[in-house]
């Protein structure tokens, strides 16, 4: 049965073009994300990832040092908008052609254009082909619309009333695809924990659970106060999604300045004789009493075990790379105490933490600790790495700090502040506190260490607080004898330092 062209009079007002558009963009982004997730198939994180690679330094470290967290999600709301943009081209383009045919085939144009432009920008055949089904659906129902067209289509007010059909036959499948896609997709977000090969589980070992008894045993008992092991630790990267590596698939390689190279697959990185060690991470961005300090229990490999059987220069320089894109270089000896982790907290390595191996440099900042690792290339001479191409140097060690994040009022009146303490392989010998602003100072009471070289610490300290307010300041000592410094630096470009002061009412 063929289909009659249609006068002007019944072409979609403009204004209802655009407005279906931009909700079949909308459901398109839905389907994206209903498939892939917060992954890279999903249309947003190439985009995200895109503009925090080319954006100016300047403009990087700024939603760094000043946005912090919010200039990551303002990154990834401003690659969803740019998202929804794609496909509402696709969607008009769709709408264009059908208004110039005698068939039915807007939707079909927006589907196809919408999943070949989503195809060419994350690779992803499976994701774009349903992001392509979602935004062609919505022109495809708001166009049904036509057939209910009556008679009398010389009529403005007739006309009118076809265009709010359309419109609400639109706003109906965008609403119903946005929210499914969401749903659907966030059930996908939330499995952390990605899928092992079968067999050898070393993080499983006998001797973990002791180990993770140890630090809940040792973390001091103040409310509010994250234990000696992080409930939640901080994920930084340089794009908003995530890598998804098969281990099966997945091998780290030793390249460069080296007798020969190698290559381990997951299988044989499982085969060998693993360690468990806290170790603690501190962001080089972060602010000054910020919480982007954590500690975990890893389960992993010594990174000389794999690398020296290479054959290794005497000295200069490594560069680490990543799935995702990074790289980050550091001193060659930094190697010696290097440990590639493959398990945490009792589990295998969670993906956004690295799934299936992430290196582990004591002593430096989290930047060094390249997760999703996939190459270590020994080099022959320096060479800049991602942050440091950016202004930052983030390949020091890391700066000695007291944080200051709990403040209790007990029940007999008295305060009670805590926080945790951390200055990399140097440890925590010790943590003053200030109740009157750096005038005097007492000892915090200090949690036990645990075992290793690279960890944190608890402080605490109760005192009977004076009349109105008065300013807390924290401080700390490390194992060295070395006192933290008191003036306060921006995280630019050599992370954050100073004492850290609250006002206590």
């Amino acid at each position: 049965m063929s289909h009659p062209t249609h006068p002007v009079t019944d072409r979609l007002p403009g204004i209802e073009s655009v407005l279906v558009a931009l909700l079949a963009g909308v459901a398109g982004v839905a389907g994206s994300f209903a498939v892939a997730a917060f992954t890279p198939a999903f249309i947003a994180g190439p985009i995200a990832g895109f503009m925090a690679r080319t954006l100016p330094g300047a403009l990087i470290t700024f939603s760094i040092v000043v946005l912090g967290d919010v200039g990551s999600q303002l990154n990834v709301l401003l690659a969803v908008g740019l998202s929804t943009t794609v496909f509402a081209v696709a969607a008009l383009l769709g709408q264009a052609v059908g208004q110039r045919t005698a068939y039915p085939i807007a939707g079909v144009v927006a589907a196809a254009t919408a999943a070949l432009i989503s195809v060419g920008i994350t690779a992803a055949p499976t994701a774009s082909v349903v992001a392509g089904v979602a935004t062609g659906t919505v022109v495809l129902l708001s166009d049904l619309g036509r057939s209910q067209t009556v008679s009398s289509l010389t009529s403005r007010t007739s006309d009118l009333s076809a265009g709010r059909r359309r419109l609400l036959a639109a706003v109906a499948s965008a609403v119903s695809l946005g929210i499914g896609g969401y749903v659907l997709g966030s059930q996908q977000s939330s499995q952390v924990s990605p899928p092992t090969l079968e067999g050898t589980q070393p993080w499983a070992a006998p001797e973990v659970e002791p180990l993770l008894a140890e630090a809940a045993e040792k973390s001091l008992d103040v409310s509010g106060l994250e234990p000696l092991v992080s409930d939640h630790f901080y994920e930084v990267d340089i794009n908003s999604t995530d890598p998804r590596l098969d281990a099966a698939s997945w091998s780290l390689t030793v390249t460069g300045t080296v007798d020969r190279e190698l290559s381990y697959s997951y299988e044989d990185i499982l085969a060998m004789e693993v360690d468990h060690q806290f170790v603690s991470l501190r962001c080089v961005g972060e602010a000054l009493n910020g919480k982007k300090m954590d500690n975990a229990l890893w389960t992993g490999v010594s990174i000389m075990d794999l690398v020296e059987p290479a054959g290794l220069p005497e000295d200069c320089c490594v560069m680490l790379r990543a799935a995702d894109g990074f790289y980050e270089e550091f001193p060659l000896s930094a190697l010696q105490d290097g440990f590639l982790a493959i398990g945490m907290n009792g589990g295998p390595l969670p993906r956004g933490h690295g799934y299936p191996a992430r290196a582990l440099i004591p002593g430096h900042w989290g930047e060094i600790n390249v997760k999703w690792l996939t190459e270590i290339e020994i080099l022959e001479e320096e060479q800049d790495g991602y942050w440091e191409e950016r202004g930052w140097h983030g390949t020091g060690p890391v700066n000695t700090v007291a944080k200051l994040h709990v403040i209790n009022t007990l029940d007999d009146g008295r305060k009670q502040v805590g926080g945790h303490a951390y200055a990399g392989v140097r440890g925590i010998d010790r943590v003053e506190v200030s109740t009157d602003g750096g005038d005097t100072w007492v000892d915090a009471t200090l949690s036990d260490p645990l075992p290793g070289a690279d960890v944190w610490r608890q402080w605490t300290h109760t005192y009977d607080p004076p009349g109105g307010g008065h300013e807390v300041v924290v401080r700390a000592t490390d194992g060295t004898g070395a006192l933290q410094p008191e003036a306060k630096s921006s995280p630019f470009p050599s992370g954050p330092s100073g004492w850290v002061t609250k006002t206590v009412r």
